[in-house]
């Protein structure tokens, strides 16, 4: 088997994580192939000795990796996503963060999933993504114009709201007035578009949520569209641009910019283990705080 294996850094409450990750896989003879950057920072910090080869770009992954291992916390997947792309790479969460949707595999249950993952006993869910276009284009968004989450736009160096002019496949909807907008997937249901009043959606639904952020009407609620629907936007305010965001990723634009945004042609596998399910950690998360059968 061979695996990639990209990461965060924490300090001490991920030391022992990896240690654990990378123990329990040499001793199983598994190929490990690291990204380089945090390969660099385990040496620094003495967690690795032996040598790895290792990966610096989607270019490097291809269909000779069975899986990539994920170590932080969502955020650290999301930005592991910008190295597998459309390659099909299965990616499985360590969660070293806090609040872990993605990053489910919590650090006292390291080698037991482990296990699973080599005897391949999981499944995969299959993620939707959103990708973006501008008119006139942006150099910022040309090497990566996708997220897993959300499509953002907010306002930039002012606390005066903004204006988003929307259409959904060419027809027009509304005009949000309000400190910005999110297009969320269903995996994204759970992050900002939450926070803002969103609802959740399970994974597996075929739906976008168009949530507004802080809007001036009252009556501006969250929409649920089918995620074939092809969305544009075009910002106004009172300064002359205004902030997009791809997940972490910002770029900014100038003000009557067109944003068109659609369902991407690939979706990102997400490894799923039967302990550790979508409705488990939204139990444990969000809904009770504890699962009451445990």
């Amino acid at each position: 088997m061979k695996i990639a294996i990209f990461g965060q850094y924490y300090q001490n409450d991920t030391r022992p994580i990896i240690k654990d990750i990378f123990v329990y896989l040499n001793h199983n003879h598994v190929e490990l192939v690291i990204e380089a950057a945090f390969l660099k920072i385990l040496y620094a910090e003495e967690i690795l000795k032996k040598e790895y080869k290792t990966f610096s770009t989607y270019k490097d992954l291809d269909s000779s990796f069975d899986l990539l291992i994920s170590i932080g916390g969502d955020g650290t997947i999301l930005r592991a996503i910008t190295y597998v792309r459309n390659s099909g790479i299965p990616i499985l969460g360590v969660n070293a963060g806090r609040l872990g949707f993605l990053a489910k595999v919590q650090k006292e249950n390291i080698e037991l999933f482990l296990q699973s993952i080599l005897a391949k006993n999981y499944t995969v869910s299959k993620r939707t993504l959103l990708s973006l276009e501008s008119s006139p284009k942006n150099t910022e968004l040309k090497e990566i114009n996708f997220a897993l989450n959300e499509i953002s736009v907010s306002r930039k160096d002012t606390t005066s709201m903004i204006t988003v002019e929307t259409y959904l496949n060419g027809e027009y909807l509304t005009s949000y007035w309000a400190d910005g907008l999110i297009i969320s997937t269903p995996t994204g249901s759970t992050g900002y578009s939450l926070s803002c009043g969103g609802p959740v959606l399970t994974p597996e639904v075929k739906s976008l949520v168009i949530t507004p952020i802080a809007p001036h009407n009252l009556n501006a609620r969250p929409l649920v569209i089918p995620d074939k629907t092809e969305i544009t936007l075009k910002v106004s305010g009172r300064e002359p641009q205004f902030l997009v965001s791809l997940d972490s990723r910002i770029a900014t634009m100038n003000n009557e910019t067109v944003l068109t945004i659609k369902k991407t042609q690939f979706k990102i596998n997400m490894v799923e283990i039967q302990d550790e399910t979508f409705l488990k950690t939204l139990r444990n998360k969000l809904l009770w705080g504890v699962d009451k059968r445990n």
